[in-house]
């Protein structure tokens, strides 16, 4: 009898429980918990003594960059980030060593996250070899005794769908929206401006920028700037102006990194245009020809 084999490199994800969505015990339990997987401080001030803040964003859109070439599941990325703040907050490390907490917490969240968790192999690749995986699996004891095996953190991600349940957006655009709050969840795990927020505040800030910034408020007063906010602090019991102002702050992110992308954009044409035309002078004087026979 012959077998096959339905595996692929497809992932197949299970759809949300409608049960789940429905129960407001769940939503409520993620809100009393979240506070236990905060940084216990602002670490820069009071922990780190080597690692300023433009450290930690380097590190964080390393592996954000991986987390993008690996494909990983798109939770891997926050709860990684997660284990990097709490870390730190705890643990006073020296600035050699922030790639390497950078590839263990990718190591160790991808297993919690990720079908296919990322390799110590892989991930000492990504770092040019610059660490073993002897480091990486000895670095992993440590941060796990660190967090107390508390790996199972609550991160903004998983606040999205019962957000989105709650809202009354167009059936057609919940899956833009959800993509475009995905995107700026990530970018606020790279700022470390926003790394003591909590993650319901982080979904929610990062949800109502997503529909303000889609325009979905043409056709539902509902999804008006400031009726979305009171209403997704309602859903989250935060308070609005509290919320407002994480909102405001994760949109001036935004509005920084569009503006560096642009101008990152620009130099690279420059660059290239530059380029043309040097190869364009050279192609035009050929100083090495001395006869030309026909």
């Amino acid at each position: 009898m012959e077998l096959y084999c339905l595996e692929s490199d497809t992932i197949l994800k299970a759809q949300p429980d409608p049960n789940i969505l429905n129960d407001d015990r769940v939503i409520q339990s993620l809100l009393t918990i979240e506070e236990r997987f905060l940084p216990q401080s602002s670490y820069f001030q009071r922990v780190q003594k080597d690692i300023k803040p433009f450290m930690r964003r380097m590190v964080a859109g390393w592996m954000h960059e991986v987390c993008e070439e690996e494909k990983s599941n798109e939770d891997v990325f926050p709860l990684a980030i997660n284990y990097l703040d709490r870390f730190l907050a705890v643990m006073p490390t020296r600035k050699s060593c922030l790639q390497l907490l950078g590839a263990v917490c990718m190591f160790l969240a991808s297993k919690i996250k990720d079908s296919r968790p990322l390799s110590a192999e892989r991930l000492c690749m990504y770092t040019d070899h610059s660490i073993t995986p002897q480091e990486l699996l000895g670095w992993e004891l440590v941060v796990l005794g660190k967090l107390k095996w508390n790996m199972a953190s609550v991160i903004p991600n998983d606040f999205i769908e019962h957000l989105l349940h709650r809202l009354s957006l167009p059936k057609d655009k919940v899956a833009l929206v959800r993509k475009h709050t995905l995107t700026f969840i990530a970018l606020c795990a790279t700022d470390d401006r926003l790394a003591m927020n909590p993650p319901s505040m982080i979904a929610t800030g990062s949800m109502g920028a997503a529909v303000c910034g889609l325009q979905l408020d043409y056709n539902d007063s509902k999804l008006k700037r400031d009726n979305l906010t009171n209403l997704l602090a309602k859903i989250t019991n935060t308070e609005v102006d509290c919320l407002r102002a994480c909102q405001e702050q994760i949109e001036r992110v935004l509005a920084s990194n569009l503006q560096k992308d642009q101008h990152l954009r620009q130099e690279s044409g420059m660059m290239a245009g530059n380029k043309t035309r040097e190869q364009q002078e050279q192609a035009s004087t050929p100083t090495d020809v001395r006869d030309v026979n026909l």
